[in-house]
């Protein structure tokens, strides 16, 4: 896009302070889970467009090229934002998933975690000297020494990650400074140095994201459109990520009214995000949902709180950027471990049904199989510059099927619920439905109340349609 290191700076800062806001809101009057929101990766296909609608184009600068496409990608969240806002407020979302059953959910929350599969020992890899022992020695750490003595167990099964994260990035600074990367190929460099963000140079020492600081944003037809299908994507991806959190919080699967709210509020979360000049629109993280499950912490308040440290690594540029430095290999061997815990939570929502059944086997199957397969093809057939299999001659039509049918959720969704509700069961027992339906209703089960309602006196000063 034309950006410097100091942009890139401050598009992070901008990223990290939204997602704390949006955390903040979802666990407050949104889905009331304890996941945090994060960057979506659905928003590529839409900014690769921009990105090469201003390829053409004469600026003065690298930087004035950099400045326009941050306008334009505003304009377009802004827009776009209110898809998510009607479908949530709207109730729209919520009576789709009306639609599901335990059948659906299995694979939705699966692929929730398998689809980010690239994230896990393919990153890892490329460098195997610093990903590796810290596979191995959180795997040690959290699951093995934990059970010397009852004391280790509590402190090591909350702390372990924490723990291996300093030990690895420690051993992999000390690499850095001795010259072990000193003369190898470009891209060994960049996943193994520990100082090759060059975000501690340019990254300001307090600098507090503001609406429009990049400028007005510009509307453009074309790139709107492409934006909906992420917006629908993010949604999809979160909704996956929700019944995951559930599941392993300990709190019983979000009633449609919850989810229809959360959805709305991811809406106007993006909306910020549009306003504020972040990146890309954010999404609930599938990769904390597997840390709530590792480290069993599964209280709201203590993601509020994290949201006060967001908020401090986003305003005081210096410190963020310190932790940017962290190799990405360690990232990828936590990932190995949290996305597969996420996708194995998944698999549990088959005891609600019948799992001996062939037509439910058949559902899974095909579910799970093109939910990997289609995303795949349409991953693997884009070309570097970010054109899809699909290319006619709208691109914004390219930018929605590319996007929807590149999520490995959304194809679980529109795949698992049209098999689900078109195949006749021999008995509503097989789908799990007597299981799931009191869930689906805010007064269906005693403990949805407990789990999902409105701190404070909230409830008292909203419509009944809201609640």
């Amino acid at each position: 896009m034309g950006g410097t290191h100091g942009d890139k700076a401050r598009v992070i800062q901008a990223l990290l302070f939204m997602s704390s806001i949006n955390t903040l809101l979802q666990t407050l009057i949104g889905s009331r889970l304890p996941t945090v929101m994060g960057a979506s990766i659905a928003y590529t296909l839409p900014l690769f467009s921009i990105i090469n609608d201003y390829n053409d184009e004469d600026f003065a600068s690298p930087h004035d090229r950099f400045v326009h496409s941050m306008r334009t990608i505003q304009g377009s969240m802004i827009v776009s934002s209110f898809l998510n806002i009607i479908l949530g407020y709207g109730r729209a979302w919520g009576e789709l998933t009306r639609f599901f059953s335990p059948i659906v959910v299995v694979p939705v929350v699966c692929l929730v975690g398998l689809g980010l599969f690239a994230r896990g020992f393919p990153l890892l890899g490329n460098c195997v000297e610093i990903g590796l022992p810290m596979l191995i020695l959180l795997m040690i750490c959290q699951q093995y020494l934990k059970r010397i003595h009852s004391r280790a167990h509590l402190i090591l099964e909350r702390f372990a990650l924490l723990l291996c994260i300093g030990i690895v990035w420690a051993f992999a600074a000390i690499l850095t400074v001795s010259g072990a990367y000193n003369n190898v190929k470009p891209a060994t460099k960049q996943s193994c140095r520990t100082d090759r963000s060059f975000l501690m140079s340019s990254a300001p020492w307090i600098k507090i994201p503001y609406p429009f600081q990049w400028g007005t944003p510009i509307f453009r037809a074309s790139h709107v459109f492409g934006m909906l299908g992420a917006a629908l994507v993010s949604s999809a991806e979160s909704t996956g990520t929700f019944f995951a959190a559930a599941r392993l919080s300990g709190a019983t699967a979000p009633p449609a009214h919850v989810l229809s709210r959360s959805i709305g509020l991811q809406g106007i979360g993006m909306l910020l995000e549009g306003l504020f000049g972040s990146l890309v629109g954010t999404t609930a993280s599938v990769e904390n949902v597997g840390l709530l499950g590792l480290t069993h912490i599964g209280s709201r308040r203590v993601v509020q709180i994290s949201t006060a440290f967001m908020i401090f690594f986003s305003i005081f540029g210096k410190f963020g950027a310190f932790f940017a430095s962290i190799p990405l290999p360690i990232f990828a061997a936590i990932y190995c471990i949290l996305l597969g815990i996420v996708a194995a939570s998944g698999i549990t929502f088959i005891q609600f049904a019948n799992s001996n059944s062939m037509r439910n086997i058949y559902v899974l199957g095909v579910s799970l199989f093109l939910g990997l397969s289609i995303p795949q093809y349409f991953v693997t057939s884009r070309t570097f510059d970010g054109h899809g299999p699909v290319r006619t001659n709208a691109v914004w039509f390219n930018d929605i099927l590319n996007t929807i049918f590149s999520s490995h959720a959304t194809v679980a969704i529109i795949v698992g619920t049209l098999l689900d509700n078109t195949l006749e069961a021999n008995h509503v027992e097989d789908r799990g439905i007597p299981w799931w339906k009191p869930f689906q209703h805010s007064k269906g089960d005693v403990r949805t109340e407990e789990f999902y309602s409105y701190p404070l006196r909230i409830n008292e000063y909203l419509p009944s349609r809201f609640l």
